[in-house]
C-alpha cells in the first residue's frame, strides 16, 4: 500500500495570516486536528492541535497566551514539515511518523498537495491488520496527574514526555484523560489566556479514617479536572491488537488505558502500533 490509497483528500487548508481561532473553529467544524499552511500556492508550515495546545505552556512568551483571534497561524505553525510523494510506501511513512516524532505528513504531487496521511489513517492499512500480538506486548507505562492539578502542571509534563496524561481521582482510580486536543479545543479559551498561573484557595476533603491534616490547598483555577475528557476507555493486557484496535474506532479515540485487576498496568496508543508496523 502507498500514500495515495490511505491518504485523506481533498484536505482543509488555511493562510499564515489567518487567525487561530479561524483555523481552530475549522478544526472543530470538520473534526480535523492539523491543516496544511497554504501562501501563494505554496506549502509553507502545518498547523497542528498540538501547536495550538502547547502556546500555553508556562514560559512561553506572553503574546503566544493571548486569544486565538489575536494571534496569526504563520505564529505557531511548524515551518516546512516533513512531506511524502503519493508512491511513498506505508511502512516508511511509518518510520517517518516515529523518527521524526509527527503524526501526519502532507503528500505533494510535482509540488501541489493532494492529501495528507495521520496516524489514523495508517491504523486502516493492511500492515495493522496484519498485527497479532497481544495488547502487553506494545502497551507502554504513562504519566499521571491528580484531577487537582494546575494546567500549568499538566502542559509541563505533557510537553516533557511528548505525551498524553492520565487524570486520576483521589482514590486513584482512572478520571479522565488529557490529550492535545482538549488542550487545544478547550471551551474556555479566554479563561486559560487570562487566569493561568493565578491560584485560589479550597476547602481539602477530611481523610477517611478521621485523622485531621491541612483543610486548605492550593490550586489553579484551571485544572486537570477542568480539560480531560471522561469516561476512561480501558482494556485487559491480554487483549489483542485487533481487539484494541477496533475498540478505538467504536469510541473514536487513540489511546486505551490498560487495567488489569483494577490497577493501572500502562497505555497502549496509535503510536505504540506505528511502531510495531515501523520495524
Amino acid at each position: 500500500m502507498f500514500a495515495r490509497d490511505i491518504m485523506t483528500s481533498p484536505v482543509f487548508i488555511v493562510a499564515p495570516d489567518a487567525t487561530v481561532a479561524h483555523a481552530r473553529n475549522l478544526m472543530v467544524r470538520h473534526k480535523i486536528s492539523r491543516m496544511p499552511v497554504i501562501d501563494g500556492g505554496n506549502l509553507v508550515g502545518i498547523l497542528t492541535k498540538k501547536d495550538i495546545a502547547y502556546r500555553l505552556r508556562k514560559g512561553e512568551p506572553a503574546w503566544r497566551r493571548r486569544p486565538l483571534d489575536r494571534i496569526p497561524v504563520g505564529a505557531l505553525m511548524t515551518e516546512y514539515p516533513v512531506v511524502v510523494q503519493p508512491d511513498t510506501g506505508v511502512r516508511n511513512i511509518a518510520r517517518i511518523f516515529v523518527n521524526n516524532a509527527i503524526s501526519s505528513v502532507p503528500v505533494l504531487d510535482e509540488g501541489v498537495i493532494a492529501g495528507i496521511v495521520t496516524k489514523t489513517d495508517l491504523m486502516r492499512s493492511a500492515l495493522v491488520r496484519d498485527i497479532r500480538i497481544a495488547v502487553k506486548d506494545l502497551m507502554e507505562d504513562l504519566p499521571v496527574v491528580n484531577h487537582n492539578h494546575s494546567l500549568n502542571h499538566v502542559i509541563r509534563m505533557m510537553r516533557e514526555r511528548n505525551d498524553k496524561v492520565l487524570v486520576t481521582a483521589d482514590e486513584g482510580t482512572p478520571a479522565g484523560i488529557i490529550t492535545e486536543t482538549n488542550l487545544a479545543f478547550f471551551e474556555d479559551d479566554p479563561k486559560i489566556a487570562g487566569i493561568i498561573g493565578k491560584d485560589v484557595t479550597i476547602r481539602r476533603r477530611e481523610p477517611a479514617e478521621g485523622t485531621r491534616g491541612p483543610m486548605l490547598m492550593a490550586v489553579s483555577s484551571v485544572t486537570a479536572g477542568d480539560v480531560m475528557t471522561s469516561p476512561v476507555i480501558t482494556i485487559s493486557p491480554q487483549e489483542t491488537i485487533p481487539e484494541a484496535i477496533a475498540l478505538m474506532e467504536n469510541h473514536r479515540v487513540n489511546s486505551l488505558v490498560v487495567m488489569e485487576n483494577g490497577t493501572i498496568s500502562g497505555i497502549l496508543k496509535q503510536d505504540d502500533i506505528i511502531k510495531e508496523v515501523a520495524k
